[in-house]
């Protein structure tokens, strides 16, 4: 079972992929980008915090940390995917803006197509071998056929079976959940997921950087004079990323060669599903925490 997994890893990491924006597409109309007229500044402070704000505090958070090869890789690709499927949920129930949520989310995972191999090509080609050429190409025709095309085809549902929409969402989110379930059971079966190579240094350096972006998009958005609940949706864009198209990266950049033990591509397979972990927890504390400040009554001096 494990070497078909390793035979077909791709295929796991496209599965996950596709089902994941077939299931958000699938909650998304087209009156959903009508955000970016109606309150234009809360959009556009959120996809600058997303495409230029957290590709730089990864750069930075790489540089001051130290790291090196597959760690950071992972990082920056971390940096360089859009917000996750999930952050509008989270967004729902931290009581923030889902609206300018969903918007964000929409517009960055169209931008994506553009700026993840910009972002890439910028952080990675240092720790790659010098004959290494990052496959913009192969990388930008995935994004359109694995994650924009899915997309597409999750609105058309919306929009011509609206009453089948949500369990069609529902199943094929719960799809991608498993796939990625596959991918940690059989990389953990495979040897890949080693935490004593990765360092428990490292997990504490993962943490640090969710920690570091989600503090600076709430020190931004505090600046721009964005209120609560546009604070709310930006934070969750921020912490909570596409870590389904990361895998599918990870596959593209380091492919799996039946024999071989590829470190690198191990370590930032490590990153991205830990960082995933990590997300869902971040995700689940602000929750809580705007949950508390949202209840605790405001005095008046």
């Amino acid at each position: 079972m494990v070497e078909f997994y390793l035979q077909n890893e791709y295929w796991f990491a496209v599965f996950q992929l596709v089902m994941a924006m077939f299931g958000m597409g699938a909650t998304l109309t087209v009156k959903d980008f009508q955000e970016v007229v109606t309150e234009p500044k809360a959009v556009t402070i959120g996809n600058c915090v997303q495409l230029l704000l957290v590709p730089v505090i990864a750069f930075v958070f790489i540089q001051v940390a130290g790291l090196a090869g597959g760690v950071a890789i992972g990082v920056a690709i971390i940096a360089a995917i859009p917000g996750g499927t999930s952050s509008n949920m989270f967004t729902f129930f931290a009581g923030g803006n889902v609206a300018l949520s969903i918007s964000v989310t929409a517009i960055t995972t169209l931008a994506c197509l553009v700026s993840t191999p910009l972002i890439l090509d910028a952080m990675i080609s240092q720790y790659m071998p010098a004959d290494f050429q990052l496959p913009r190409g192969q990388i930008m025709s995935e994004i359109i056929w694995t994650l924009l095309l899915p997309l597409a085809l999750g609105m058309l549902a919306l929009r011509y079976l609206p009453k089948q929409a949500p369990a069609i969402a529902r199943y094929s989110i719960n799809a991608s959940l498993l796939g990625i379930l596959a991918i940690v059971v059989m990389s953990s079966l495979a040897g890949r997921l080693d935490i004593d190579a990765f360092g428990w240094h490292n997990v504490l350096l993962i943490t640090l950087l969710l920690v570091t972006m989600t503090v600076v998009a709430w020190v931004g958005c505090r600046l721009f004079g964005l209120n609560a609940k546009d604070s709310t949706a930006i934070e969750m864009e921020v912490a909570v990323r596409n870590v389904n198209l990361g895998l599918l990266i990870n596959t593209l950049l380091f492919p799996t060669v039946m024999g071989e033990v590829d470190s690198a591509g191990n370590l930032v397979l490590f990153t991205l599903l830990l960082y995933g972990g990590i997300q869902l927890l971040m995700g689940g504390g602000l929750i809580a925490y705007r949950r508390i400040t949202a209840s605790t009554p405001k005095t008046i001096s």
